[in-house]
């Protein structure tokens, strides 16, 4: 089954050791960056919003998957919460709304 969103809502997988979830974020997005079906959207929430950023660990991976035609969507309240307003490199902000009106329509894979 293939998903539309992707819903990631962390700066790494798993819930152990950071550095290692960090990385194993990385490889999963750049693992999806070279599979033939790819989502239709990547929404970043929560502390995931930091990925959009320029010089995050991520930022190569996601401007890879956005150049294949996937729309990258960080939370606006997260964005404003982390003191990351301007900071965005890759995709847009959006509003909660709007992330719900993808999530209610679409497959998701929270990871």
């Amino acid at each position: 089954m293939n998903y539309d969103v992707i819903l990631v809502g962390s700066a790494g997988l798993g819930g152990g050791d950071a550095q290692l979830g960090g990385l194993l974020l990385a490889n999963f997005l750049r693992l999806l960056g070279e599979r033939e079906e790819k989502p239709e959207y990547i929404i970043l929430w929560n502390e995931a919003v930091r990925a959009a950023v320029e010089g995050s660990l991520w930022i190569n991976h996601l401007t890879r998957l956005q150049q294949q035609g996937v729309k990258i969507i960080s939370c606006q309240t997260c964005m404003e919460y982390f003191g990351l307003e301007g900071k965005l490199a890759i995709g847009e902000v959006t509003g909660m709304l709007q992330i719900q009106n993808i999530l209610f329509s679409k497959r998701v894979l929270t990871v």
